[in-house]
């Protein structure tokens, strides 16, 4: 993650409806939550609401997000988010099976948690 090339202290507060661009500069909506890996404590993931009628939430990427004065510039394109696999929330965390899903999807390396919940991902 970086800001003006620096390495930036996040802050979902912060980040919280700041615009999504995507690497080709495409908006792609505004930031709702964070999802931060439990074990690091570093954003993983974000939610952006999509459609117009029956709005619903996208999960999109943010490792390597660039963080600038009005937007965060993630590394996917609007294809990807909108084409991400729809997921179901219950509660803070996300599922192991949820989580795989995405990473998957956005072609991340994915090796599941060691915990007894399975669970790796939770909104901050």
């Amino acid at each position: 993650m970086s800001e003006n090339g620096d390495q930036a202290k996040w802050s979902a507060a912060q980040w919280h409806g700041k615009m999504l661009v995507d690497r080709d500069g495409d908006r792609i909506g505004k930031l709702q939550d964070v999802y931060v890996d439990v074990e690091t404590d570093e954003p993983e993931f974000g939610t952006v609401k999509e459609g117009i009628i029956g709005r619903h939430l996208t999960f999109v990427p943010l490792g390597g997000v660039h963080v600038g004065p009005d937007d965060l510039r993630v590394s996917v394109t609007k294809e990807q988010v909108r084409a991400a696999p729809d997921i179901e929330m219950h509660g803070e965390e996300l599922s192991q099976d949820d989580e795989s899903a995405l990473y998957h999807h956005f072609e991340m390396n994915y090796t599941p948690p060691d915990t007894p919940s399975g669970r790796r991902l939770a909104r901050r």
